[in-house]
């Protein structure tokens, strides 16, 4: 049965988005998010997480649309200048998008409607722009089923934008941010302004909206994760806004991947830290002459290094960065690779924390 419904405008009724149910899982929530803001600002050189968890989303994100690739796969692609398929390439515009967005949000403080179409013609690299031909609907990928017929008349999309605009930009409302950003998820997805892209844009929204709000200081929050492994919920309590302002479970749903989310990445940032510091006492220990923190700084900023990042790193010539990886291969702390033409220096340990 198609559903065609008329999207509402925001803000819904507040009865309906401040449930108790709401009020408690927000506690958990917002209490898991501060942990990760102070735990974030402990690693020394920021660059380091943002890299290794842009990435991470990255894949995450694309995965729920079906484009499917590996940890390997894409480091391979960013360290190299090997031809990149499709896949590869539409996994580091994604993860290009994001910190696009996150410097717009830091430098001007608010997004305007022709940033986010910027954002989606980063990720699909086409100048389609928002919808402006009616026809666009959501199908059931298994049946054919039509589920959501999203708004058709461009004018209407416009309207809605610039309504959802208004409340994204909103820093001084009085419903919590956390329940705003599930709420204004919703209705960006609703909206679909785009004919492709909407689903990862959308999760790129997320965090530029956290970051607007001052919840985090960097972009190292993603939902898609927790997202892969409820999909099948996430469309059903996106449906059931749809079809009857069923606003409780979504939102609950979305402040539980927020809780779940910080925790995992808190869990994953001690690990970085610990193994960065284990790296930092063997290199001293094993490579003194070598042994400078930039350089093992940069084996966490991209754990597939090579030469070229050495010597722009530390400023030091071709022969010297070559022997400093060559040492750090020799004392364990790194696995060497041909990529074609190229050697690649694997920082395999830190590799492992990020997969898992």
């Amino acid at each position: 049965m198609t559903l065609i419904k008329k999207l509402d405008k925001l803000p819904p009724k507040r009865e309906e988005i401040e449930t108790l149910n709401i009020l408690r899982q927000l506690s958990k929530s917002s209490t898991a998010l501060g942990e990760l803001k102070g735990i974030a600002k402990t690693i020394p050189n920021q660059a380091m997480l943002i890299n290794a968890v842009v990435l991470q989303e990255a894949k995450d994100s694309s995965e729920i649309e079906n484009i499917i690739t590996t940890q390997d796969d894409l480091y391979k692609a960013l360290s190299t200048s090997i031809n990149q398929p499709i896949q590869i390439k539409e996994v580091i515009n994604y993860r290009k998008a994001i910190f696009l967005g996150a410097d717009t949000i830091n430098n001007q403080g608010f997004l305007r409607q022709k940033d986010i179409v910027e954002l989606q013609k980063t990720i699909i690299e086409n100048n389609a722009g928002i919808r402006n031909i009616p026809g666009t609907v959501l199908k059931n990928d298994k049946t054919g089923e039509i589920v959501y017929t999203p708004p058709q008349e461009k004018d209407e999309i416009l309207d809605l934008l610039s309504n959802f605009l208004d409340h994204f930009n909103n820093t001084d409302s009085d419903i919590s941010p956390l329940i705003n950003l599930a709420i204004l998820h919703y209705q960006f997805e609703s909206i679909h302004p785009f004919y492709d892209g909407n689903g990862r844009t959308g999760r790129i929204l997320n965090i530029l909206y956290l970051i607007l709000n001052g919840l985090l200081d960097i972009p190292i929050l993603y939902l898609s994760s927790y997202i892969n492994k409820h999909k099948s919920e996430y469309y059903k309590l996106l449906n059931k806004v749809n079809e009857n302002n069923e606003w409780e479970n979504w939102i609950t749903y979305m402040l539980k991947a927020i809780e779940v989310t910080s925790n995992k990445t808190i869990e994953k940032i001690s690990s970085i830290k610990n193994l960065l510091e284990e790296t930092i006492i063997t290199a001293q220990d094993k490579a003194t002459k070598i042994y400078r923190k930039e350089l093992i700084e940069l084996l966490f900023e991209h754990p597939y290094s090579k030469i070229e990042y050495v010597v722009s790193k530390l400023g030091v010539e071709r022969k010297a960065a070559s022997r400093y990886l060559k040492k750090l291969e020799e004392i364990g702390l790194l696995e060497s690779q041909k990529i074609g033409r190229e050697t690649i220096y694997i920082n395999t340990k830190l590799i492992e924390i990020l997969k898992n």
